[in-house]
């Protein structure tokens, strides 16, 4: 393959690891495209190549349960990292199972992170002098979601 090929898949670059504490699920509303949830993100940590950084508390992640195998989710929240430099994250994802183990990840019960379907692409925004590339590339990623916290893997295109 041509190393210089603009057309050429691809590569994956590590970013970050994050760790997104979140608290108890609010359901909004069940309508025609399916249930709405809020769930709060109360904290947690992020760590890339050479910065780390807080999840702030406040954001939320929307939810919407399309069906009892897929939801669509679509957390905001804002990173400070240990230089002080703000980063907002908007991240979409796709959740999917067999709809028992939906089933229980709605109930906020463990399930095997083998049997789940979790892949996401976040966005960034931020003035870092040192990060601010990040707001330039796209992102892709994956997650396992335990019943108080989402682990989350990014890499860069």
């Amino acid at each position: 393959m041509n190393p210089h090929d603009p057309l050429a898949p691809p590569t994956l670059a590590h970013f970050a690891d994050l760790r997104v504490e979140v608290g108890r699920p609010e359901v909004l509303s069940r309508g025609p495209r399916g249930m709405r949830r809020l769930v709060p993100i109360t904290g947690g940590e992020a760590r890339g190549d050479g910065w780390t950084a807080r999840v702030l508390p406040g954001g939320t992640d929307f939810q919407l349960i399309v069906s009892d195998t897929l939801s669509e989710l679509d957390a905001r929240y804002g990173l400070e990292t240990d230089a002080g430099d703000l980063i907002y994250v908007q991240n979409h994802a796709v959740r999917s199972a067999p709809a028992e183990v939906m089933s229980a990840l709605l109930r906020g019960e463990p399930v095997d992170p083998a049997q789940v379907y979790f892949r996401c692409h976040p966005r960034f925004e931020t003035a870092s002098k040192t990060l601010g590339w990040i707001t330039d590339r796209m992102f892709v990623g994956v997650g396992v979601r335990h019943p108080a916290e989402v682990v989350m893997r990014f890499f860069s295109l």
